[in-house]
């Protein structure tokens, strides 16, 4: 077996090797498909010894046209001259070989670069044949936080909030076709014409999303909303401005009481890294169910079954859906049910879930504010088709939610939590809420936004639970005076 081949295989099948990749169970192929597509892949890199095609943007390439072709050359005979008997689990002695033939291809070919370039061209190579090719530094830069490809020439990433382009470009269509079935292929989904758009994750949890043509106009789209390689801290949170201690406090003592909440707010404002730091504060002592589209929530807890959702194969078959897990969740035995994100008839079986006995289960929602995530979970509860009236799911929600956390990304890119506010019950048919924290603006200063989370003052229902759990809370975390109890 080439050694290409058995590279492609191990990224397919890192689960059955035996590398562990804590992401939950991958969905494997018959031996005899996946051998077939194993050899396609191997047929198709075999291709790729080309010149590549005139006109590329030389941004790749460091700004020197002639090294874009310069390392198609030298890739091409490094493939070529590889050992189909190298154990490629090895990465570290993989690339000390492959480093080793670089240099011998350089001083065969009287090839003269400077030191820079040479390990520019070595890096670009090596991303080429054991990783996701132009996207390796940027997953490697920790100071950007998402990645997105829209066609082959134009790469953009997000640093602190903002968008910028990025110095990197693809070859062709077929290029960022390759690295997003790189990166499809080990989950054991597809993205092709039939079925154009598709969720996956890389094996550090990061989000990817792919659209491809005809859907995508512009070419091959990639989208990676990066995890941080440290996970985020409450400290680091706080320390950034986006919560305060006195709240994060207040949500400690909201979780060990087992009161169920709903971490609301718009793209990108920070839901899912929000739902992971709560959810730490679970005792570790319960059995925790985490339901989600593509497995990212990071629970350090011992005692955690993570489930994953699964599109329909090629026949249209095999689908499991966030619903199917939720209402399958319940039979086993879940003191905690952690939903990722609720976005159709899901959102009635959490609401039932919370209210048959799973008190302090969680979930994520898209919504402007903490009103409007109400009018959003009522939505979702008619699309799941049942015919209940509107007063009835009102009243499910109201007895179901105790805490509504809303964030937003502000105009500066800071994301920050804006509200937390009590579901109190209902007057009439209308739900009551009571804001306990508010984000308030103080002003702008070098183009940052200035404020803090400050408390209301109001006294929150859910303290006779949060007191019977035997958490005493001080009064001046709802900014009642400076010492005293409720």
């Amino acid at each position: 077996m080439s050694l290409l081949k058995r590279i492609e295989s191990r990224q397919a099948g890192q689960t059955q090797s035996g590398v562990p990749s804590g992401l939950g169970p991958v969905t494997s192929s018959p031996a005899s498909s996946k051998s077939e597509d194993q050899a396609s892949k191997l047929a198709e890199l075999r291709l790729r010894r080309v010149a590549p095609p005139a006109g590329v943007v030389a941004a790749q390439a460091g700004g020197a046209g002639g090294l874009l072709d310069l390392k198609a050359r030298v890739q091409n005979k490094l493939l070529a001259e590889l050992d189909p008997s190298m154990d490629i689990s090895r990465t570290a002695e993989v690339r000390q070989t492959i480093e080793e033939l670089y240099e011998n291809i350089l001083a065969e070919e009287a090839i003269v670069l400077s030191r820079a370039e040479r390990k520019r061209l070595f890096d670009q190579i090596v991303s080429e044949i054991l990783g996701l090719g132009p996207l390796e530094p940027l997953l490697q830069d920790e100071s950007i936080t998402e990645v997105m490809v829209n066609g082959p020439k134009n790469v953009f990433v997000e640093r602190r909030g903002k968008i910028e382009r990025a110095p990197v470009v693809f070859e062709t269509n077929e290029h960022v076709m390759r690295i997003i079935d790189r990166i499809m292929s080990p989950l054991g989904r597809r993205i092709d014409e039939s079925h154009p758009y598709e969720d996956a994750r890389l094996p550090d949890g990061s989000r990817v999303n792919a659209i491809v043509p005809p859907i995508a106009l512009c070419g091959p789209t990639l989208t990676i909303r990066k995890f941080f390689k440290k996970p985020l801290t409450i400290e680091k949170l706080i320390e950034y401005g986006s919560v305060t201690a006195e709240a994060m406090e207040f949500m400690r003592a909201c979780v060990m009481a087992a009161c169920n909440i709903v971490v609301a707010g718009g793209t990108g404002s920070g839901k899912t890294t929000f739902l992971n730091i709560i959810s730490s504060f679970i005792p570790a002592d319960e059995r925790i169910i985490t339901i989600e589209n593509a497995a990212e929530l990071q629970l350090r807890q011992e005692h955690v079954v993570s489930l994953e959702s699964r599109p329909p194969n090629i026949e249209g078959r095999g689908e499991v859906t966030i619903r199917d897990l939720v209402v399958n969740s319940l039979r086993m035995r879940p003191d905690r049910i952690v939903v990722g994100e609720i976005r159709d008839g899901a959102a009635l079986d959490m609401l039932q879930a919370m209210n048959t006995g799973h008190e302090g289960s969680m979930t994520t929602c898209h919504a402007n504010s903490a009103r409007d995530s109400l009018a959003r979970l009522e939505t979702m509860c008619l699309m799941a088709g049942m015919d209940l009236p509107v007063r009835a799911i009102r009243e499910q929600i109201a007895s179901a939610i105790n805490i509504i956390v809303h964030l937003g990304r502000l105009q500066d890119g800071s994301r920050k939590v804006l509200q937390i506010t009590e579901v109190q019950g209902m007057e009439g048919d209308v739900i009551t809420l009571a804001d306990i924290f508010v984000f308030e603006q103080t002003g702008i200063e070098k183009n940052r936004i200035v404020g803090r989370l400050r408390p209301t003052g109001l006294r929150p229902r859910c303290m006779e639970k949060i007191e019977e759990a035997g958490i005493h809370l001080p009064a001046s975390v709802f900014g009642v005076g400076e010492r005293g109890r409720y």
